[in-house]
């Protein structure tokens, strides 16, 4: 069964913004390989529920923060081109915010 991958209402606007490699890139990876198969360094694990999922292209390197709900859900709740080695902890507070209005 394959994965159904959503997507915040307001990361769209951020995967629009990401040039044309990243995003199609970005939502290609759990759709065609799976959530399962994807380790590191395609995927890790943030925070509590949160993860990562890493995609490079030509155009530079983007980050989307999701989680995953039943069903085979995954929710993308935060896009972002990442330019530092660490998440930076507004991504993460971003994501942390949007997963509570999901969640609830």
């Amino acid at each position: 069964m394959p994965w159904k991958v959503e997507t915040f209402s307001a990361a769209d606007a951020e995967i629009q913004a990401l040039p044309p490699a990243l995003r199609a890139r970005l939502l290609e990876a759990v759709e065609n390989v799976g959530l399962e198969a994807l380790r590191a360094p395609h995927g890790r694990h943030l925070e509590g529920k949160l993860w990562e999922l890493r995609v490079k292209a030509k155009e530079g390197v983007a980050r989307g923060i999701h989680l995953t709900m039943a069903g085979r859900r995954l929710v993308v709740l935060h896009v972002f081109a990442k330019k530092t080695r660490k998440t930076p902890r507004r991504a993460l507070a971003t994501a942390m915010e949007r997963m509570r209005q999901v969640t609830t």
